[in-house]
């Protein structure tokens, strides 16, 4: 499986009301220091299928794009899923952070995988 496609798989697996980092992704596609390549991923998605790509954020808790208008498109579908930002336009880890178990671990983890090989 390409690091795409485990990205794909991973982000698909958040939960409604949950988030990760872009480096959480990484890790969980089997890539640990890859979360820039995660965003490559995600920016690249084809718009016409619906992937959770709004419950990705940066290691702050904060939104991170560059695209106009994405950030508070991103901000808007978090906040219809019940997540809130502190003052400092930052989501609590403790409360929203998604912590895969033991069983997704098991099932979905494959073991590292290089990003080279997409390139």
């Amino acid at each position: 499986m390409s690091f795409r496609e485990r990205v794909i798989n991973v982000v698909q697996a958040v939960p409604h009301g949950k988030v990760v980092t872009y480096g959480q992704v990484a890790l969980l596609a089997g890539a640990p220091r890859a979360a820039r390549h995660v965003g490559f991923v995600l920016r690249g998605l084809d718009q016409a299928q619906e992937y959770p790509w709004h419950r990705v954020v940066n290691a702050q808790g904060k939104i991170s794009t560059y695209r106009v208008g994405v950030g508070e498109l991103q901000r808007a579908l978090l906040e219809h899923e019940g997540i809130e930002f502190d003052g400092e336009e930052r989501i609590d880890f403790r409360k929203y952070r998604w912590e895969p178990g033991q069983e997704w671990l098991d099932a979905h983890y494959a073991g590292p995988v290089r990003v080279a090989e997409e390139q």
